[in-house]
């Protein structure tokens, strides 16, 4: 009789272990929010002054969104997701606080990576390179855009 009693406690451990840990997974996912919410943009706000002011150099090239396009797929897109809506490693670029920042910041927070959060350090990579990529993450827009322009 013991050993039913210990056996029925573990079950039901383990059955509200599982179950604690798959609701709130399944709860960030009601709707139609995306999985990515859970994602903090506030790194964008840490650029300083001086670098959110840069001015892409490269802006209206329409080669670079190209160039950008190829080096996301190469450097991005395992993390950020083929059409950079995010994934469980890393946060959408199509949300308003990207694509509301400024190409400066962007091209800051590329440089700069964010270590902590799983997000590499490109300074290594070329600043045109860096500027293409900034090109390319801005010609993607918010979904709405996007969504209005299929229409």
């Amino acid at each position: 009789m013991r050993r039913n009693t210990i056996w029925i406690r573990t079950s039901v451990s383990l059955l509200f272990a599982v179950c604690g840990f798959l609701v709130p997974a399944s709860a960030q996912n009601v709707g139609n929010a995306p999985a990515t919410d859970h994602f903090d943009y506030a790194e964008l706000t840490k650029a300083p002054a001086k670098a959110r002011a840069r001015k892409n150099p490269q802006e209206g090239n329409t080669e670079a969104a190209l160039v950008g396009r190829k080096l996301f797929m190469q450097h991005c897109a395992e993390c950020h997701g083929a059409t950079a809506d995010g994934g469980k490693k890393a946060p959408s670029l199509l949300v308003d606080q990207v694509q509301q920042a400024t190409p400066g910041a962007l091209f800051w927070l590329l440089t700069n990576g964010v270590v902590r959060r799983g997000m590499p350090v490109w300074s290594k990579l070329p600043e045109p390179q860096r500027w293409a990529i900034v090109i390319y993450i801005k010609t993607l827009g918010p979904p709405a855009s996007r969504d209005a322009g299929a229409k």
